[in-house]
């Protein structure tokens, strides 16, 4: 049987259902989503949710992310206060998370298993706006525990063929839904009595947060060290979103001007081309025009392009730090060395 067989069409009701029912059966469906392709299980079942954690090789103090198709659905597994739910209507569907804490059951046993949370009490819950993962939420009639359906530490995936190529049969079958539009991660914002915090920047730039919540938000800064204490979000490591071939960022022009590439070496940046780009082999612009957003859906893409060309090194140009570009420099610094 060929790699591309468990790539299914998702404009097929057929394959909804198929992939619906797999996922009830407590194995793992490739789910597109606006900001990458999605590793989902049932976030019910520990078994299937066991499953996600072997396929991507991660470690069990890293916390999954649960969709749920609508608000309403996201209220029978955490608790929204006010601001919570300011957030929500402001940004559902949507690339943003929301941390929160937890329900419980009648029996006060946790609703959403302590395996998805890393035993913490609060969950990370997210509204895709994608019509394939909706439709799939639809159709399974359960929440989804849906991290980026690649090895853990590695490049997200943004098309289905990088979901095959990646984690191959550990999936059962892929929904095509094209190429992602956002192209990064959702924003993580954790919701408290005293206020919110990003705790990962991603597609919904910080400063649209900060308009809803009235006040400058903190922004957390990845751990120094993985350890094994619980992480509050995903991707709170600082070694993440990485290529196999060796990346480094540069700051600024200066910077990359004073570098003397040894071998193969690619540029990645964005905006008008650098006066040093003759030194390099191979580049690739994500966006002449600088349009974060273009350039930020290209962003991953990219990356495993360029990790296939048997490149000594890959540099990347920081771009503006601000909106979208805070989201694109961080997942440049932490797939670095």
């Amino acid at each position: 049987m060929s790699n591309e067989s468990i790539i299914l069409k998702s404009d097929d009701r057929l394959s909804i259902d198929q992939a619906a029912k797999l996922l009830r059966d407590g194995e793992l469906v490739g789910m597109p989503t606006e900001t990458v392709y999605g590793l989902a299980a049932d976030a019910l079942n520990e078994a299937a949710v066991a499953k996600v954690f072997e396929a991507k090789e991660r470690p069990s103090f890293d916390p999954l992310i649960v969709h749920v198709p609508d608000t309403d659905r996201a209220d029978k597994l955490a608790h929204f206060n006010k601001q919570a739910q300011c957030l929500a209507e402001a940004f559902w569907p949507g690339p943003m998370t929301l941390v929160l804490p937890r329900k419980s059951d009648e029996q006060g046993r946790p609703i959403v298993p302590d395996l998805v949370t890393a035993g913490l009490g609060s969950v990370g819950i997210r509204v895709p706006d994608h019509p394939v993962a909706l439709a799939l939420l639809q159709a399974s009639n359960c929440p989804l525990a849906a991290p980026s359906a690649n090895k853990f530490g590695s490049i997200s995936p943004t098309l289905a063929q990088h979901v095959v190529d990646e984690l191959d049969r550990k999936v059962s079958v892929v929904l095509d839904g094209g190429p992602c539009g956002r192209g990064v991660e959702s924003t993580v914002v954790r919701v408290t009595g005293g206020g919110a915090e990003v705790l990962r920047l991603g597609a919904l730039p910080v400063e649209l947060v900060e308009e809803v919540v009235g006040g400058l938000v903190k922004v957390c800064a990845p751990s120094s060290s993985p350890g094994a204490q619980a992480k509050p979000s995903p991707g709170m490591v600082d070694r993440h979103y990485a290529p196999g071939t060796p990346m480094r960022l540069f700051d600024s022009l200066d910077a990359l001007k004073s570098f003397e590439p040894a071998g193969r070496w690619a540029l990645l940046c964005v905006g008008p081309e650098p006066e040093a780009a003759e030194r390099f082999e191979v580049m690739r612009n994500l966006s002449e025009s600088g349009d974060l957003a273009f350039a930020a859906a290209r962003l991953f893409s990219t990356l495993r392009e360029l990790d296939g060309m048997a490149l000594d090194g890959i540099a990347a140009l920081s771009v503006a730090r601000e909106g979208l570009g805070r989201a694109i420099n961080d997942r440049l610094s932490r797939g670095s060395m």
